[in-house]
């Protein structure tokens, strides 16, 4: 990463702003690069925003009082995230800038997935900060978005940690559904985008721990669209862990067993499925 490097999503650094038409001739021009990734639909972009973006979320991310990591467990350790609504001026103004229309129509052209709803809850998204010795094991993610009633179809990411390097840990990994195989691994380097298609099947994570010789975070923007093509057909889900083979990693039984009764059973009984099945501590 230099300084002079030409960005390839060129917002304003002030007013935050592209004009859509612009940002989606942009967005175009990745389409066969994001729709030719394997397992699933993928892109990796370095250079991507306007450096001093970057670093101007990058510093008030790590001004910004640490709090307690969440979800504390086999498959996730030391990680937390903060709200766009709780953060300084600027990353604020920067994610509504990523929840836009000409971000928005980017990501349509890239992606081929038309009617994308940016998120204003930021469910699970905001500034995510993975401290030393910290993971998160590789899953698929939720699918539903409750409040909203959509259906889960695209995760960004954009890193913001200067001079990474590979053995400093926190790779995003690429894994097939059966995770037989690691497909591709991505440092998370400062003003690197990656964006891929969510599914019950888009196996990813971080799961080798941050380990940076100075102590210093991992420190990511996460930012989740959704389409409104949910229908009672659809099973919803939690986050579901996958162990890579080898490893001691754990895999999430109660949740595969609650897709798994909610998918082969109607909705009208999943209530008291749910009750029986919490009874047996099956989930």
């Amino acid at each position: 990463m230099s300084a002079e490097a030409k960005p390839v999503y060129p917002v304003d650094t002030e007013s935050l702003y592209l004009p859509p038409k612009e940002a989606a001739k942009i967005g175009k021009k990745y389409t066969h690069e994001y729709r030719s990734g394997e397992p699933y639909h993928h892109i990796c972009i370095d250079d991507f925003l306007p450096l001093e973006i970057v670093q101007k979320v990058y510093g008030e991310a790590l001004a910004f009082d640490p709090k307690p990591p969440e979800n504390s467990s086999a498959q996730e350790h030391l990680k937390a995230s903060y709200s766009p609504d709780i953060l300084p001026d600027y990353t604020r103004l920067v994610f509504s800038a990523l929840n836009s229309q000409s971000f928005i129509r980017f990501l349509e052209e890239m992606s081929g997935i038309s009617g994308l709803i940016a998120d204003p809850y930021f469910k699970g998204g905001g500034i995510h900060r993975t401290n030393n010795g910290g993971y998160l094991g590789v899953h698929a993610d939720f699918n539903h978005h409750k409040q909203m009633n959509l259906e889960r179809r695209l995760n960004v990411l954009i890193y913001l940690n200067p001079e990474w390097k590979a053995e400093y840990g926190g790779d995003f990994e690429i894994w097939t559904d059966d995770m037989k195989e690691k497909i591709s691994s991505y440092a998370p380097i400062q003003n690197r985008m990656c964006c891929f298609s969510t599914s019950s099947k888009s196996m990813h994570g971080n799961p080798e721990p941050v380990n940076h010789p100075d102590g210093k975070p991992r420190i990511s923007i996460a930012l989740y669209y959704y389409t409104a093509t949910w229908t009672d057909s659809h099973v919803a889900h939690s986050t579901l862990f996958r162990p890579r083979p080898g490893t001691s990693d754990q895999q999430t039984y109660k949740q595969d067993r609650l897709r798994v009764m909610r998918k082969y059973t109607p909705p009208v009984l999943h209530p008291l499925t749910e009750k029986v099945m919490h009874k047996l501590r099956l989930i």
